[in-house]
């Protein structure tokens, strides 16, 4: 790692100065892509800044540093300030709780992820992706063979209408889905702009933006509250019927080993929002970007249609041409490539922040306590050093015998102990997805249409949403 801040043994790490970074800011809350690459070009790998001009951060996109915090040397590493305070929106679920709280709630949780699991719910998944795309394929056949989506809100759509089938065991009305949407982006914009324009506080708070959010979250925290309530009252009830085996009923139904007593109320809607959130976020913006991809590049798609039409010919006479099994998925290679490769370029967690518990050491160099990490993921993924061709579209790197560089060079969720607790149900809904969307349409982007652009908020969205053709096949 010759480019890296540490390779050298250096004791100090180059630093962009404080006025530097105040200028920046602007910049910086805008797009801060252009902003950190820009950065990570001039100093190298690993480098000190201030965020907003006030937050002193190490800014890395050294494999090495990443994986020594997120996985080698852990438990010295917690969630900083930054996510801890969007527990103020999201509650105090997985993906804000920290220490022994967290520990005890991921083993409680975490079964209701494991792999027998989730092969229970391609069924599920599987049906929701056909109700979804049914209307569109009428649409099309009704008007020549196309029809014009907004790939964004139908990614959105889609993968929230699985998580809320997979958690509650229900679809929300259309109103509903669209205003939790609506409100976990302007939940979610909000918080990064306090992160991004800290000096700004004041007068927000002055403004009543602070409070007003809080209300957004309320409303929020009381359209779920109200189906967890519904679960409960219809459990109680005398001689109701076996509750449906949904992510709800398992929060509902645990117990804590040490105590035998289950979960609060608040707890249960913790989790259940981050489930909610987590579960849609991350999954329909990667899909939106596997869309955009495959747009560009049409023998991508076709090589993944192929390998589908050869495990369904493989399939006894008379076999149904869908739903496919869970053992079927892990022949169908090219799919997840291509998800693995969208997750590359565009990571949903692009960012994650650490800081540190106690004084350590990373090859030579010396992190106090308190430091702050900001782990650039989407910078890691692009590097060139690590990822020949590194901005290019190509799935087929994530074949076998077609290892990166450095290992340790892709983290799209995460890692060590932190490790996305939904990797395994979100890379088989999306492997879903992709299986079915490219067996019914050709994706196209409309002639002359610019590079769309990327929002990174909490989670790296495209900015505004932009339109795919679906051609009927």
């Amino acid at each position: 790692m010759a480019d890296s801040a540490f390779a050298s043994g250096a004791p100090r790490l180059p630093q962009v100065p404080r006025w530097q970074s105040i200028l920046r800011s602007f910049a910086l809350a805008k797009d801060p892509l252009p902003v950190l690459d820009t950065t990570l070009r001039r100093f190298g790998d690993t480098v000190q800044l201030y965020i907003g001009g006030v937050q002193k951060s190490v800014l890395t996109q050294d494999p090495g540093l990443i994986q020594h915090v997120l996985q080698k040397n852990h438990r010295n590493y917690a969630k900083s300030q930054f996510t801890q305070g969007f527990a103020r929106y999201v509650g105090h679920g997985l993906l804000t709780n920290e220490g022994a709280d967290w520990l005890r709630q991921r083993r409680l949780i975490q079964p209701g992820f494991h792999r027998q699991r989730v092969a229970s719910l391609t069924g599920l998944m599987q049906e929701i992706v056909a109700e979804t795309l049914a209307p569109l394929r009428v649409q099309a056949a009704e008007s020549g063979g196309t029809v014009a989506v907004a790939a964004h809100a139908l990614m959105t759509q889609l993968t929230f209408r699985i998580i809320a089938r997979s958690v509650f065991s229900t679809n929300f009305a259309a109103a509903e889905l669209d205003r939790v949407a609506g409100l976990i982006t302007e939940i979610q914009a909000f918080y990064v702009r306090t992160i991004r324009q800290p000096y700004l506080k004041p007068w927000l708070r002055l403004r009543g933006q602070f409070r007003y959010h809080d209300q957004l979250t309320a409303e929020l925290r009381t359209l779920l509250g109200g189906y967890i309530e519904q679960r409960r009252q219809a459990n109680a009830a005398p001689g109701a019927p076996a509750p449906p085996d949904d992510l709800l009923q398992m929060l509902l139904d645990v117990r804590y080993e040490d105590t035998g007593q289950p979960m609060t109320t608040a707890q249960v809607l913790d989790e259940a929002l981050i489930l909610l959130i987590a579960g849609h976020e991350t999954s329909a913006n990667a899909l939106t970007w596997l869309l955009y991809l495959l747009a560009q590049h049409p023998a991508e798609a076709a090589a993944i249609r192929a390998e589908t039409a050869a495990v369904l010919a493989s399939r006894p006479p008379g076999a149904a041409p869908a739903p496919f099994t869970f053992e079927e998925l892990l022949r169908l290679s090219r799919a997840q490539y291509a998800v693995q490769e969208a997750m590359r370029l565009f990571p949903p967690a692009w960012m994650v922040d650490r800081v540190a518990l106690a004084d350590d050491e990373y090859q030579g160099l010396r992190i106090p306590k308190g430091t702050l990490f900001s782990l650039y993921i989407y910078g890691l993924h692009r590097a060139p050093q690590y990822w020949p061709a590194a901005t290019e579209f190509r799935p087929l790197r994530f074949a076998p015998g077609q290892e990166p560089l450095v290992p340790a060079a892709y983290a799209p969720f995460g890692g060590g102990p932190r490790l996305c607790i939904g990797m395994q149900f979100a890379l088989t809904e999306m492997q879903l997805v992709t299986l079915e969307l490219l067996r019914h349409f050709e994706v196209e982007r409309p002639a002359g249409q610019p590079p769309v652009p990327t929002q990174p908020l909490i989670t790296l969205r495209p900015r505004g949403d932009f339109a795919l053709t679906l051609r009927l096949r």
